[in-house]
């Protein structure tokens, strides 16, 4: 069986998005409902921005997870492609996983600047350090 500590990580990054997508639509569907709102109203994206006001954190959480994110992912699969994998890489992967996780349950919940900004800002400097470590496996070896 083919198995990489690295890899539960990434699959919890990847049901955390997941489970932000599920949430969101649900919330959508909910305010759609509660505001009456025709699905052809819908139509253009700048305006159903507007019309959205209850469900905008989560909206902004989901984008969030295709910024910062791909690079924890690309920094995964290069870590497996290289057979490069240590204690400290997992230990960082799954610290910016918990930070991302956090960041998401502020942002789709109360929503308070700066508790999901240190959240955020932790999570890249543990990505930060992913890179800084593979970065050394490949200009030493």
């Amino acid at each position: 069986m083919f198995y990489k500590p690295l890899l539960l990580p990434l699959l919890a990054q990847v049901l955390l998005t997941f489970t932000v997508w599920v949430y969101l639509y649900v919330r959508r569907l909910l305010e759609i409902r509660h505001k009456g709102i025709h699905p052809q109203a819908l139509q253009d994206r700048s305006v159903s921005q507007a019309i959205f006001s209850d469900s905008a954190g989560p909206s902004n959480n989901l984008q969030n997870l295709f910024e910062m994110p791909l690079l924890f992912y690309v920094a995964v699969l290069l870590s497996l492609t290289l057979m490069v994998q240590d204690a400290m890489l997992v230990r960082l992967a799954w610290g910016f996983v918990v930070l991302r996780t956090l960041h998401s349950i502020v942002h789709c919940s109360y929503n308070r600047v700066m508790h999901r900004f240190v959240a955020y800002a932790f999570s890249c400097l543990f990505l930060l350090f992913i890179w800084v470590r593979l970065a050394s496996y490949i200009l030493v070896n």
